[in-house]
């Protein structure tokens, strides 16, 4: 079994970030979003992977390299544009083959990974397998239509008026028979090749779809409150683990990770915090659920529920919190002007200024 990892698209809903990083790198808790999927793959006993890549390239690449460090056989598959989920599965034909396969949403987190799903997919072998789980908008996200007996029966891309609120996860399972699904779609409205459609062409000819409703987590971090969201509930879980330095004037509570190379002078971290390798931070408040990575500087400041990436400097400012801030950036405070009112009255005006 092989394994499609999207991660092209250009992360409009993150911008400014996305302008100069791939929505997929953007850590949580200092981690790639990409990363975790990548690791699920690997947990669930698939080793050949074919990330679907876009004009950031370069990036993914850089970050993934050939994939030996998780464990994996990285092979990179150029999407000429992001012109559907279907579309990704015909670039990628050639590595496929005639395996069975996972399609995994770079962006998309799940926990628990898919090691079950993968391993019940094997035992029973249909010709696909889809995700579900229930969300408040699913007019925003492929739907799913059961009927009484929990049968799939029908999918539609982003309707105006959903039939459910079952939305697809970004993981699918398919056998070949997607490949024949494909070569049937033409594009849809919205000028791609819906995976959706690929799906419903299956079950309209009769092939064999099965679905799972997970209760479990699931994100697309495809915007900066899922991605604090996402951070959140990985913290959650994170252990306790100080290996950095940490002097006597400071304070640490609760499951808050140091990483080698960091140091804490003269400050309270109230976890669960990850403070990454080469970071400084001095004289300053950082609050649960927030990420500072590698060789940031923070020094008299608060910073609460954010992630902070690498070598930002944040100096001198009170209270951040649910923020998303990239690479190399400095905060500071703003300075200092003199406050002035500056008037044109009328004779015989009456005016009252409170300062």
């Amino acid at each position: 079994m092989k394994a499609i990892v999207l991660a092209g698209g250009s992360g409009t809903r993150l911008r400014p970030i996305t302008h100069t990083s791939a929505k997929q790198l953007v850590p949580v808790a200092n981690k790639p979003v990409l990363f975790y999927g990548l690791e699920a793959i690997r947990a669930a006993g698939i080793t050949e992977v074919g990330i679907v890549v876009g004009d950031t390239e370069p990036a993914i690449r850089a970050a993934v390299g050939s994939g030996e460090a998780l464990g994996l056989r990285v092979t990179y598959i150029r999407q000429s544009a992001p012109l559907g989920l279907a579309h990704a599965v015909l670039v990628a034909r050639e590595f496929l083959g005639d395996d069975d396969f996972v399609m995994y949403l770079g962006d998309n987190f799940i926990v628990g990974g898919i090691t079950a799903l993968v391993e019940e997919f094997r035992a029973s072998r249909p010709d696909a397998h889809i995700m579900l789980t229930p969300v408040p908008d699913p007019s925003q996200f492929g739907v799913a239509e059961l009927d009484g007996e929990g049968q799939l029966i029908g999918l539609e891309e982003k309707p105006e008026r959903p039939k459910s609120d079952l939305a697809l996860v970004g993981v699918y399972l398919f056998t070949p028979a997607v490949h024949e699904a494909v070569d049937h779609l033409a594009p849809s409205r919205r000028g791609e090749l819906e995976i959706t459609e690929a799906i419903q062409w299956l079950v309209h000819n009769g092939r064999k779809v099965t679905s799972t409703v997970i209760s479990g987590y699931w994100k697309d971090t495809g915007n900066v409150a899922d991605m604090l969201e996402v951070n959140r509930m990985v913290l959650e879980s994170a252990e306790r683990a100080v290996v950095g330095e940490v002097d006597e004037a400071s304070e640490l509570i609760g499951r808050v990770i140091i990483e080698a190379g960091a140091r804490v002078s003269g400050s309270r971290i109230v976890g669960p915090v990850i403070i990454g390798a080469g970071a400084e931070v001095t004289g300053s408040y950082i609050g649960p659920f927030t990420s500072v990575a590698a060789d940031c500087t923070i020094a008299d400041s608060e910073i609460e529920y954010s992630i902070i990436l690498d070598r930002t400097s944040i100096q001198g400012v009170r209270r951040i919190e649910a923020s998303l801030i990239g690479h190399d950036v400095e905060v500071t405070p703003a300075p200092r002007v003199c406050q002035a009112h500056r008037l044109v009255l009328g004779d015989h005006s009456k005016v009252q200024i409170s300062s």
